[in-house]
């Protein structure tokens, strides 16, 4: 491991000003993805800002009867807080599939979301990756590409984004609220968190530099059944394979993008009266494969019908 700098951040304001001011700083909160990059030397911060004990860690109700998640609330307590199990259950079945116990107990929801890929080639690196090292290429590319994206992705970059809770986020139209080295506060829909890879996949969200998460904000739940499922190659220490969830009339899909998915397609198809398989059947007309994942298209057809028809179900 490389040396590197570390201070305890007294306040938010405090954290990002130190972040603005420090060349190479990172912020770190349960580092359950940020140390295992930097024992592999692809992440190689110069200082690190431990903002894990700031008083983010409330869930509170809001005045219009959604829930604000601070962003140092660990997985595991939002997963079995009882207002989020009834109001948003597809939160917490997201949360609870994604990782082992002792991850969710550590990692929080800010961290959670900024997340980088299990791609394996870019834990590699012996090997070509645009996101680790920009202009070495992409390996996976015509390698070994089996869970690599369907939606979005780009002769750069074909790695798919590995949050459970970003999706179901995504699909519960929730809002991320943030603080920048500035001092300025502001807030936007999840979605727009993201970035598709393009050229240049090293840059995977809007944040500015020393950008903080602060919180998330979830709007009233939505009407209608909610469910989250998810498929992967065995039931614990494996990366999802694909990953739908429903709340109401929104769909969002995991582990076919840079990013959450949102199934805007398949949604204006089931408003329009469409069947289950009828409106994932119109999502994935925009799909494509890479060679080895075209199961990943079968397979997302079927999960999302059983997924959408499960919502209805439990809205009767």
């Amino acid at each position: 491991m490389r040396p590197f700098t570390y201070e305890r951040a007294a306040d938010a304001q405090g954290a990002v000003k130190a972040a603005a001011e420090t060349p190479g700083a990172k912020f770190i909160a349960g580092g359950t993805n940020l140390l295992d990059l930097m024992k592999l030397e692809i992440e190689r911060p110069q200082h690190l800002i431990d903002v894990g004990r700031l008083p983010l860690s409330q869930i509170e109700d809001t005045p219009d009867g959604g829930l604000r998640l601070g962003a140092m609330t660990t997985n595991s307590h939002v997963a079995a807080d009882a207002r989020v199990r009834s109001r948003y259950p597809v939160l917490s079945q997201a949360i609870v599939s994604g990782g082992s116990g002792q991850l969710r107990n550590k990692a929080t929801t800010g961290g959670n979301l900024l997340q980088r890929t299990r791609c394996a080639y870019f834990y590699d690196t012996t090997k070509p990756c645009n996101k680790r090292a920009p202009g070495s290429g992409c390996g996976a590319l015509e390698g070994l590409n089996r869970n690599s994206a369907i939606f979005g992705a780009s002769h750069a970059c074909i790695a798919t984004h590995p949050s459970d809770m970003a999706v179901a986020l995504v699909a519960l139209d929730a809002q991320v609220e943030t603080l920048s080295p500035s001092g300025q506060a502001r807030r936007f829909p999840l979605m727009e968190l993201h970035r598709l890879p393009g050229e240049t996949p090293e840059v995977e969200t809007h944040l500015v530099p020393g950008e903080l998460i602060t919180a998330v904000v979830l709007p009233p739940p939505p009407q209608g059944g909610q469910v989250y499922r998810k498929v992967r190659d065995r039931a614990s220490y494996a990366a999802g394979l694909a990953s739908v969830a429903v709340a109401g009339g929104r769909i969002a899909l995991g582990a076919v993008a840079h990013k959450p998915w949102r199934a805007a397609d398949a949604e204006a198809a089931l408003a329009a009266g469409a069947s289950p398989a009828e409106a994932i059947s119109a999502e994935l007309q925009g799909a494509s494969d890479n060679g080895r994942n075209g199961f990943k298209i079968t397979l997302v057809r079927r999960l999302g019908a059983a997924t959408i028809e499960d919502a209805q179900g439990r809205a009767r």
